[in-house]
């Protein structure tokens, strides 16, 4: 019922749970507990069961109608399962899945195929290691009075939080509903070693992998904000950054949209040189469907100007399809320059006055990139008074011969300092030189005089979680020239 949600209203499963469901269930409990009263007397306690109060005749009609039932019941409880897993995905209590959402208009209509996978192995696993209805039934009876007992206590939480009653008619709820559902429980399980035994052992298989990686990820947080990088650590290095800057675009891939992730620093304490433009890339995935294309590109400045660094992040809904190598690094790239050729608003971003890391990193919006075209030499040289001649003007790099010459077409009525200038032709010369996508690996691992609990559980159990999980679908999908791989190994 709740599951169904997600495909359909509020109002019309009201109306079909009061109308159709709620009324069959009364009157076919009442049809056969009143057979059960009438012939109580079984040769064999098998043979108490639906099929043997429905009359001959039609039984094979009521079996058909069961089957059709039991589909809609798998679709229901297999959507249930998606929806939950999706939750506890962000919340961070589980590992990351692949999560398709099969609707443009509806957020919950989803399809993720891992779990699909898993759910048929499981149904597989149990009907073919039971082969006995009678467990299956003791099965499905603990699992069903354990989610009422479940469902109670959190509701007498909503009563008090949520509706804001008092907590007596909250402990009033509880204790008369909770002692009846505790009475079908410990019947239940009566009937462990006959059966139950299985939703409990895997309800606690996955509470362990689930409490394991809410516990290492919120680990691995906290070892990023205690090791991102300070404005300040970065203006002590100077606008070299201390290291030799090579030609080129650096794409650092981090999920931080404030401050510097600690790869940056391990990479430069570690490698001798790095790109003369670096670009912080953060891929954000929003719960709408599609994001416009004028709001797409979030663009600020980290540190100083003459430090080339910035940090863009991108927006993507949930049926957007990113684009390829070519049109990504493009916008991209012309995002950065109508964000270098507009200017900082307020000249705050590359300040050296005391500023916050937040005053350093304000984001402006890209509504449209500035144009750039990427031509052969002949076809550059042969073509600027044309383009001149139109009231447009070229910014070309004239460092040696090249397959590829990239220039900037900016409007007739743009008015640009030496600055601004300066910035665009390196912003050039690193897209003529390439891109370079920098991406991180942490390792985590316990640190020394740390329980032998936490050791397993962060060594082992988080450790073969995070490798056999899907990485940021993200971070997958982003376009790159060339791919670099820095590994860390998190204390934690």
């Amino acid at each position: 019922m709740y599951a169904d949600l997600g495909h359909f209203s509020q109002s019309s499963i009201k109306i079909a749970f009061t109308s159709l469901v709620y009324p069959a269930l009364i009157l076919a409990y009442m049809g056969q507990a009143a057979y059960i009263s009438r012939h109580h007397n079984f040769e064999n306690i098998n043979h108490i069961g639906f099929y043997v109060s429905v009359p001959e005749k039609i039984r094979w009609p009521v079996l058909v109608i069961a089957i059709l039932a039991a589909v809609i019941g798998s679709q229901a409880v297999i959507t249930g399962t998606f929806s939950i897993i999706k939750q506890c995905c962000s919340l961070s209590c589980f590992p990351k899945v692949k999560i398709v959402h099969t609707s443009s208009t509806v957020h919950g209509q989803i399809y993720i195929p891992e779990i699909n996978w898993i759910l048929m192995i499981l149904c597989l696993a149990v009907t073919i290691g039971f082969r006995d209805t009678k467990h299956l039934t003791n099965a499905q009876g603990l699992a069903i009075i354990t989610v009422m007992l479940v469902t109670t206590c959190l509701m007498s939480l909503v009563i008090v939080l949520c509706w804001n009653n008092s907590i007596v008619f909250s402990l009033v709820f509880l204790l008369f509903f909770g002692a009846i559902e505790v009475l079908y429980f410990s019947a239940s399980l009566v009937k462990f070693r006959e059966g139950a035994w299985v939703p409990i052992m895997l309800s606690l298989f996955f509470m362990i992998m689930m409490c394991v990686w809410h516990y290492g990820t919120i680990k691995k947080y906290e070892f990023d904000v205690e090791n991102k990088v300070s404005i300040s650590w970065l203006l002590n290095l100077g606008p070299s950054l201390g290291i030799v800057r090579v030609r080129g675009i650096g794409l650092i891939h981090t999920e931080l949209m404030s401050g510097i992730p600690a790869i940056f620093s391990h990479f430069v304490t570690n490698l001798p040189a790095f790109h003369q433009v670096l670009v912080f890339l953060c891929i954000k995935s929003v719960p709408i469907p599609h994001i416009r294309p004028e709001e797409r590109f979030w663009v600020g400045r980290v540190g100083p100007k003459q430090y080339r660094l910035y940090r863009v992040v991108v927006r993507y809904g949930y049926r957007d399809v990113p684009k390829d190598d070519i049109e990504f690094e493009k916008d991209l790239v012309c995002s950065i320059a109508e964000f270098i050729r507009c200017g900082d608003s307020d000249d705050q971003n590359g300040s050296l006055d005391g500023a916050t890391d937040h005053a350093c990193e304000r984001l402006s919006s890209i509504s449209k990139g500035l144009p750039f075209q990427e031509d052969d030499d002949s076809e550059v040289n042969g073509s600027d008074s044309s383009i001149l001649s139109t009231g447009k003007e070229t910014y070309q790099n004239a460092v040696g011969p090249k397959a590829k010459r990239v220039r900037f077409v900016l409007p007739k009525d743009a008015q640009i300092d030496g600055e601004v200038r300066s910035e665009l032709q390196e912003l050039t010369d690193a897209r003529e030189a390439g891109m370079s996508f920098i991406t991180g690996r942490a390792h985590m691992k316990a640190k020394s005089g740390s329980g032998l609990v936490k050791k397993i559980a962060i060594n082992y159990i988080y450790e073969f979680l995070r490798r056999n999980s899907r990485g940021s679908v993200t971070a997958a999908n982003i376009p790159h020239a060339s791919t670099l791989e820095v590994g860390m190994v998190c204390q934690v």
